[in-house]
């Protein structure tokens, strides 16, 4: 199980390309908003049909660390080693092969619920792991593609549910941890997950509502 007091986190093993910490941080605030701008891009090309493909998940996560790591957009090539969790993701050369059987899972079960979809690939990209690094923003941008492209629009509201996440992620680590465990007697236990999604969409969406009664 994870200790609370410790991210849980993976040190990229690929090279970096920032030359300090307030260049990384510049560089990770502009990548956020370039991913997420890509988000909505592909959530609006959703409406017409959608598939989850490898290619679009290596796209994200290139979006996310570009820059900053030489492994954006590439899957990793050796092991990786997760912080503050007992789960160790399967080695590399077995990734390109689960990213794919996840697709196929979103892909083949596009009637389960928009929030099983999501938690699914919150879970499940975590679990896989495979990138040196941005494995987390990854999923949660990817997680929040695939709720929206299962609702059938862009959600709207402020604090969004990948910011409601990295404000407070222990929960999430929570949550991750429950379905290691419970794939552990490879069963989908996404319970958890799905609740604290259900949460945060219930805050994202009612900021509409706060905003729309607030005072001129």
């Amino acid at each position: 199980m994870r200790r609370t007091d410790i991210q849980r986190d993976s040190k990229p093993a690929s090279h970096q390309l920032f030359t300090d910490q307030d260049q990384k941080a510049a560089l990770e605030a502009r990548n956020g908003l370039l991913q997420f701008d890509e988000v909505l891009k592909l959530i609006d090309q959703a409406k017409s049909g959608f598939k989850l493909r490898p290619s679009t998940i290596q796209r994200l996560q290139r979006l996310a660390i570009q820059d900053i790591y030489t492994c954006a957009g590439n899957y990793r090539t050796g092991p990786v080693y997760i912080n503050g969790t007992t789960h160790q993701p399967p080695p590399a050369h077995e990734v390109a092969e689960h990213v794919e059987e996840m697709c196929e899972y979103i892909n083949s079960n596009w009637d389960h619920s928009a929030l099983h979809l999501s938690a699914y690939i919150m879970w499940r990209l975590n679990w896989i792991h495979p990138f040196s690094g941005g494995n987390g923003r990854t999923s949660r941008a990817t997680s929040y593609l695939v709720l929206c492209a299962k609702l059938g629009y862009r959600l709207p509201g402020t604090s969004t549910i990948p910011e409601q996440i990295v404000a407070d992620r222990q929960p999430y680590y929570v949550a991750l941890d429950e379905a290691d465990a419970a794939w552990g007697y490879r069963v989908i236990d996404l319970s958890a997950m799905e609740a604290l999604l259900e949460h945060a969409l219930a805050v994202q969406l009612s900021s509409v509502l706060e905003a729309a009664n607030a005072p001129d």
